[in-house]
């Protein structure tokens, strides 16, 4: 299909002119997903949170540093923690499970997370070397950015469909003990939604066998329950696989109610090994006295079993699937018989990957801020933002409204045919 410069010069002003604002950069749940749990405003009432509960404490003081032990079991099904360690295994805290990576990236490195003098940097000083982090690639912008500000070497390390290639992966730690860690999105990975084969599971959790002492695996499951249907794939237990292996020290399990409840006001949790959730409690509770255990309990109330989650992860389905749909629809209309893309089409999460040819990423990107759309920065989901090939582009669907979504990808779709007909012009 030959591409006419003029005619696509001409539809891109004619976006410009309509002085649209639209936004596609982040994977935000909708209002409507939003409105799924509007429940939790009027969930829980004086007398309960007062001492009329389950936990038979009172919800609005101090305490319990770790969460509630109902939220600990949630969670603990969740994660595929057995519920008779559910209290020795998970830590509940507020409502991101960023900031618990972000501490626990912060413990390993500057004291170490199990005992004092283990920290990564004391290392690092006494050998003369830099601490580094694998980063499978494309990924999550913000796992790099707490590299970065860190001072962690990232090293890019490539998605095969089906995890990261662990051939490479598992050299480069065999070969340089400062590498110490990885981080992974197993699930739905961020942003290129694929599901880690049960292989690269189970090789994930027998990395502490081979690498340097102190190694984390920060597990990333943030999509665990966000399918768009039925019989998708389930993802292997890697604390399960850990345990067998005898690294379960070495896993660090993260998930949090971000996209199934309130994205600003839910709740997160980390699980591990029981020496490892002992000793991060110990150090979290010099930062807090506790947690808003009403949120956990109110929680725990409008989800109580995993049967209530099943139904509304189904109703959130409703609302993405159909969003998902229109982005293959319009892109396999208007992009499909001229080789200018490729994407991803999940099953779940909440974004689409989509590869340029090479060198045109961040042409597409700003011919799309012209014209009212905006897109995540070029380069984001790479270390450094540093995308060697200038090629992909993360789509994140799920927040504008569909009349929303179908006019930014129509500009979408243009930006990336008139950015190539520049090129070729």
């Amino acid at each position: 299909m030959s591409l006419d410069l003029k005619a696509l010069e001409q539809q891109h002003q004619t976006f410009i002119g309509a002085k649209l604002n639209l936004d596609l950069t982040r994977g935000k749940p909708s209002s409507k997903q939003l409105d799924l749990s509007n429940a939790l405003l009027t969930s829980i009432d004086v007398n309960v949170a007062s001492g009329n509960n389950p936990e038979g404490t009172d919800l609005r003081n101090y305490g319990g540093v770790s969460g509630l032990s109902t939220s600990k079991k949630w969670f603990a099904e969740l994660i595929g923690v057995p519920a008779t360690e559910a209290t020795d295994k998970v830590f509940v805290g507020s409502n991101s499970s960023l900031s618990l990576m972000h501490f626990c990236m912060w413990l390993a490195y500057y004291r170490g997370i199990r005992s004092a003098n283990t920290g990564w940097q004391q290392e690092a000083l006494a050998t003369g070397g830099s601490i580094k982090m694998l980063c499978p690639s494309p990924g999550y912008d913000r796992h790099f950015s707490i590299c970065e500000e860190l001072g962690i070497e990232m090293i890019p390390v490539p998605l095969t469909g089906a995890g990261p290639d662990m051939n490479i992966a598992k050299k480069l730690i065999s070969d340089d003990p400062l590498i110490k860690g990885i981080w992974c999105v197993p699930r739905f990975s961020n942003p290129t939604g694929e599901i880690y084969s049960d292989e690269v599971v189970n090789e994930i959790a027998q990395l502490g066998k081979i690498a340097g002492d102190n190694f984390l695996v920060f597990w990333d499951n943030a999509y665990a329950v966000h399918t768009f249907k039925d019989g998708v794939k389930e993802l292997a237990n890697i604390l399960t696989l850990a345990k067998v292996a005898d690294c379960e020290d070495s896993i660090l399990h993260f998930a949090s109610t971000s996209k199934i409840t309130f994205a600003g006001a839910g709740i997160a949790a980390v699980a591990s090994s029981k020496e490892n959730i002992q000793a991060f409690s110990k150090h979290f509770s010099f930062r807090s006295i506790g947690p808003d255990k009403v949120n956990q309990f109110r929680h725990m109330q409008l989800l109580p079993d995993k049967q209530a989650l099943v139904v509304h992860m189904q109703k959130h389905a409703e609302l993405l699937k159909p969003k998902f749909d229109r982005v293959d629809e319009v892109l396999n209309a208007q992009l499909g018989n001229n080789k200018l893309g490729t994407w991803t089409k999940p099953d779940g999460g909440y974004f689409v990957s989509f590869n340029a040819q090479p060198g045109q990423a961040k042409s597409i990107i700003a011919l799309a801020a012209e014209a009212g759309v905006k897109l995540t920065p070029a380069g984001s989901v790479f270390p450094y933002k540093n995308d060697p090939e200038d090629s992909n582009i993360r789509l994140a669907p799920s927040f504008p409204e569909m009349e929303e979504l179908e006019k930014a990808l129509q500009i979408f779709c243009n930006c990336v045919k008139l950015s190539a007909a520049r090129k070729t012009g």
